[in-house]
């Protein structure tokens, strides 16, 4: 199983961020990868980024790749921003002990990729290799800010009309949402 990890709001003093992590359950990484660029592709868009697209992008991308095979874990939490709360939005999201591939959003450092590694390990859970990347060379992550920016826009408060209906149609793939004081919801 592959995992694709990205976050949204991060860089905001106030209010939530919220971390999505997308569980690639097909057998087959590439074909999502390559939904995800045919989906791109009809809506003319080179990569799809969550603050860079209209709503009505934002809607036929999510109508497009809700499609394929998939599933999302989200986790709300305040801001400001920790590490300490993202490794801990992690390893209460991660329910699946066996990893092949976990690639998070964004250039961190070395150390960084070998501390999750061993928070995961600590975890009981079994993580091959963890790689930081973006989100060109791996389609999949902009499906995870997708719904990173589509989860954080729903709890925040609906700015727009559209979030209410858009988060209807794409909470069919999300299967666990882990608010701030540790609820989980679905």
């Amino acid at each position: 199983m592959h995992i694709f990890v990205d976050e949204s709001g991060i860089h905001k003093e106030t209010g939530k961020s919220s971390v999505a992590l997308v569980y690639v359950l097909t057998e087959d990484v590439k074909f999502l990868n390559e939904a995800i660029i045919r989906a791109e592709k009809s809506l003319r868009i080179k990569n799809f980024h969550w603050t860079d697209c209209s709503w009505k992008i934002r809607i036929e991308f999510f109508k497009l790749i809700l499609k394929e095979n998939f599933s999302v874990r989200v986790s709300i939490i305040r801001n400001p921003f920790s590490k300490n709360d993202f490794e801990e939005s992690i390893k209460l999201l991660l329910l699946e002990k066996k990893f092949k591939k976990v690639v998070i959003d964004g250039k961190k450092p070395k150390w960084y990729a070998l501390k999750m590694k061993k928070l995961l390990r600590d975890s009981g859970i079994s993580v091959k290799k963890i790689n930081m990347a973006n989100d060109e060379a791996h389609p999949c992550l902009r499906l995870a800010d997708a719904y990173a920016g589509l989860s954080r826009a729903y709890w925040e408060g609906r700015e727009n009309k559209n979030v209410d209906s858009l988060y209807e149609i794409a909470r069919k793939k999300i299967k666990t949402t882990q608010l701030v004081d540790g609820q989980t919801v679905q």
